[in-house]
């Protein structure tokens, strides 16, 4: 919200260079977006096409986007969309050794972040069922309704799923983040 805002008021004292800049910035987001959905095959092509007073603003545009498209994925879809981002930034980048590393260990990370969020499931069901099945042989001899249990257990796994993964992606997003920010650095 922040950010609109300061677009906004920046908007409302933008000169006309300064919007120019932006539009030709925004068309070099929809080209990075064409390289994501496929539509473009290289960026650095489809770059050395434009004017050439307009490609730094469009460079920056299609660093944005993306960035914007380097997220911690939970399927194959994710992960593939991430990939091609990376791909982008390699190929805008020049293959520039400093920024295809980063992209690199930022891989690695997002590799390690869906591994660690596996364990963690595996952990968290194991720890509750083991939980579980020793409060079914406290209650044997009572009349209890193994269903509810059942239920419960199922309820307290994803409310501690829910709890310990929204910390363990809150810190592989900070980890994710600082490398975007290292990306964004060296690219300017």
């Amino acid at each position: 919200m922040e950010l609109v805002m300061e677009r906004a008021a920046r908007m409302g004292r933008a000169s006309d260079e300064e919007v120019q800049q932006e539009e030709i910035q925004k068309s070099g987001m929809k080209l990075a977006a064409n390289f994501l959905d496929g539509t473009v095959d290289s960026l650095m092509t489809t770059l050395t096409e434009q004017p050439q007073e307009q490609q730094v603003s469009i460079r920056r545009g299609m660093v944005e986007t993306l960035l914007r498209n380097i997220f911690l994925h939970r399927d194959e879809q994710g992960k593939e969309r991430t990939e091609k981002a990376t791909q982008g930034i390699r190929e805008i980048s020049g293959n520039a050794g400093e920024v295809g590393n980063i992209c690199l260990e930022m891989q690695n990370v997002l590799g390690q972040y869906n591994q660690h969020r596996e364990q963690l499931h595996q952990q968290v069901e194991e720890q509750l069922r083991m939980q579980y099945e020793q409060m079914i042989a406290q209650q044997e001899g009572m009349q209890a309704g193994g269903a509810n249990i059942e239920h419960a257990l199922e309820a307290k796994i994803n409310e501690e799923l829910g709890k310990m993964e929204a910390e363990l992606t809150g810190q592989y997003n900070q980890a994710v983040e600082q490398y975007k920010e290292a990306i964004r650095d060296r690219l300017r």
